[in-house]
């Protein structure tokens, strides 16, 4: 669908621009079209955007530049039109494309801290045990993107990855690159609570995971407010 308007929008605007040539300088024409092209990259992914530049430009040469119909352009100032057309046009999707990441960013940022509050404001009304752990593990696994993440008190291994409360990750005592590597995906990833006999075990190994340093923070934040467990009356 996406690619389809980024195809027809400015195949239809130029076609109507067409019917005001007499009326409209090129440059002005060309602007419009540069407009067709900022409201497909808003709406649509950089694909589409790309192909509605390609298209806007080709567009141009086609039904509003001399000899008409045809895919020649004799004038240079045209060419030039149309160079620019088609350079400011692929700029304007990826500025667009960098703005729809970073209100994603803030979005999935804004969710993980109210996850976190709310875990935090569920230990301190003494939310039940298996409640706040059940709660938790579902916010780890999707702060993570995880295959699963399972509350555990069987003895920790020194021989698995570990994630640790500042985020960094450590396998055998070296330290792994997130970032370029992604999450271990040969065995679970130990991630330690502040109760001492517990810790969440993190799957991911169907396809490489590479959350953000943020990401494991939080996760990391959401196992510490598995505290201790309180000693009966």
């Amino acid at each position: 669908m996406a690619l389809g308007w980024a195809i027809l929008l400015p195949l239809a605007v130029a076609a109507g621009l067409s019917l005001l040539r007499e009326w409209l300088a090129n440059t002005s024409m060309a602007l419009i079209l540069v407009l067709v092209v900022v409201a497909v990259a808003v709406r649509s992914d950089r694909p589409a955007g790309v192909v509605a530049a390609v298209v806007a430009a080709a567009s141009f040469d086609f039904f509003l530049t001399a000899p008409y119909y045809r895919f020649t352009i004799h004038s240079p100032r045209d060419l030039e039109t149309a160079v620019l057309l088609l350079a400011v046009g692929i700029v304007v999707n990826e500025l667009a494309q960098w703005g729809h990441r970073e209100l994603e960013r803030a979005s999935a940022r804004e969710g993980y801290l109210a996850g976190l509050i709310t875990a935090a404001r569920m230990a301190s009304d003494g939310a039940g045990s298996a409640d706040l752990i059940s709660t938790v593990g579902r916010m780890i696994t999707e702060v993570l993107d995880l295959d699963d993440c399972r509350f555990t008190t069987e003895p920790s291994r020194p021989d698995r990855p570990r994630l640790h409360p500042d985020g960094t990750v450590t396998w055998s005592e070296r330290p792994v690159d997130v970032d370029r590597d992604g999450l271990p995906t040969m065995d679970v990833v130990e991630l330690p609570t502040r109760r001492g006999d517990g810790r969440f075990l993190l799957t991911a190994a169907t396809r490489v995971r590479r959350p953000s340093l943020e990401q494991r923070q939080i996760a990391a934040s959401l196992a510490e407010q598995i505290g201790a467990p309180r000693p009966l009356p």
